[in-house]
């Protein structure tokens, strides 16, 4: 079949081009970003990308449109499929239909560290041998790609909560049903499509309902939010995990060091097992024990997997160090929430010590847009010794009072320009700079590396 993907620069509808591709379809697509590390992947996989949403890119007729959830009503390309009568599906839809079937699903859900924990999940079942296919809504860095089919009967996927396509609002994992799910974290995000918490938590149940009694639920004890989805009514057994040794809870950690890249793994209070990683924060180390949990579900012993995660290698921006000039450390990471931003800076502050630490924030996402969380953003940057805020074009909001409310320096900036003046100016030997966005920042990453250079 011809298939054409609306938003295939998406991290997931990416991913699901590249699974459709190595299922034997033709596979083209069309978005209005298109940018690395995703575009890059999908080149290099030979499918054919275009620009824009133009009725031209479904002319001749595919054989299935896969309609990504970025598209709308009035948009040329959606409006042209409609009126021509072309059979059209949802990208999870698709994923379910036709690569989930007859699957030991592991989902992994959360508001925070899908990516990164869907990606060490694979990595540990592929390192244990059982060639698990995978879909990450990002491009990690153990594998080649950020999808496969894999050769086995397990499938890793990214459990995203956000809707599944304009006609069709239920969250993306609904469709998923897998046996053994993660629930790492649960707060308020996606304030476009969510009028509160209690409207995401509905969906995270509608989730745990489609778990089996013989499947397994996985979530830390800290996460009041999940225990009230739980309490709506749950049918699975469920796995608790702690970040404190804790011999009452089924599997824990005992920090080794402050950052979060070496600690044991106890067993109901027993060590079973030790990571020293490149990893570093403490929502690493509650991704490494829900990661732990979820492999020994499916029969990987936790020496197995700690093993695994000794070497597992990370997820393309989420704290990947892009390069060193001058001895100034420049960072990517995807953070777009105050809890992400606050999580990656702790861990980013723990490993530098006392060396000055840079954070530049794009507020980008729908809901960062919307001001939803403006009130916890100075906070949320309080570990940074400077921090910029990059108020693009069209946030509707001004940033100003962020700055006026933080407690470390901060400051407002306009322009791409003046921010890597600023940084080429005054950053020096030893610093390290985190530039956060959910996007591409306007090619900012290498654009300061070769300013500094």
């Amino acid at each position: 079949m011809h298939l054409h993907i609306l938003g295939i620069c998406g991290t997931f509808m990416g991913s699901l081009a590249l699974l459709a591709r190595d299922l034997g379809h033709k596979v083209t697509g069309s978005d209005a970003n298109v940018y690395p590390p995703m575009s890059t992947q999908l080149e290099n996989a030979g499918i054919e990308l275009m620009q824009g949403y133009d009725r031209s890119h479904l002319q001749p007729h595919p054989d299935l449109v896969i309609v990504g959830n970025a598209m709308k009503r009035g948009i040329d390309a959606v409006e042209y499929m409609l009126n021509a009568g072309l059979p059209y599906i949802s990208g999870p839809q698709f994923l379910a239909d036709h690569v989930l079937q007859g699957k030991h699903v592991l989902g992994v859900a959360g508001t925070h560290g899908k990516t990164t924990t869907t990606t060490m999940l694979a990595w540990v079942l592929d390192q244990a041998g059982l060639n698990p296919g995978f879909l990450i809504g990002g491009v990690p860095l153990g594998f080649s790609e950020s999808a496969r089919l894999g050769g086995g009967q397990y499938f890793c996927v990214e459990a995203d909560e956000y809707d599944s396509a304009f006609f069709d609002k239920r969250s993306k994992f609904v469709h998923y049903h897998p046996k053994t799910a993660i629930l790492n974290n649960l707060e308020f995000d996606h304030a476009d499509i969510f009028d509160d918490l209690a409207a995401i938590q509905k969906q995270f149940h509608h989730l745990v309902r489609t778990i089996p009694s013989e499947g397994c639920i996985i979530a830390p004890i800290t996460e009041t939010h999940i225990d009230e989805v739980l309490d709506m009514g749950c049918w699975t057994p469920v796995v608790r995990t702690s970040l404190n040794p804790n011999p009452d809870v089924a599997l824990s950690a005992e920090q080794l060091s402050a950052d979060g890249s070496h600690f044991e793994v106890l067993e109901h209070g027993v060590v079973k097992g030790e990571v020293q990683w490149s990893m570093t924060g403490q929502h690493s180390v509650a991704n490494a024990l829900a990661t732990i949990a979820a492999a020994q579900h499916v029969g990987v012993s936790i020496e197995q997997a700690c093993q695994a995660l000794s070497n597992f290698g990370g997820v393309k921006r989420r704290m990947e160090l892009l390069g060193t000039v001058r001895g100034i450390e420049v960072y990517d990471d995807f953070a777009h929430h105050p809890t992400a931003i606050e999580t990656t800076l702790d861990g980013a502050r723990k490993r530098l010590g006392e060396r000055k630490l840079w954070a530049i924030i794009e507020p980008r996402s729908n809901t960062m847009r919307m001001g939803s969380h403006k009130e916890g953003l100075a906070q949320s940057a309080r570990l940074a010794d400077e921090v910029i805020w990059y108020q693009p074009e069209g946030l509707d909001w001004d940033l100003q009072p962020v700055v006026d409310a933080a407690t470390n320096h901060a400051q407002v900036s306009r322009s791409l320009d003046e921010i890597i003046n600023r940084i080429v100016n005054e950053a020096g030997e030893g610093d390290a700079v985190v530039i956060m966005s959910n996007g591409g920042f306007g090619g900012l990453h290498q654009k300061l590396l070769n300013a500094l250079k």
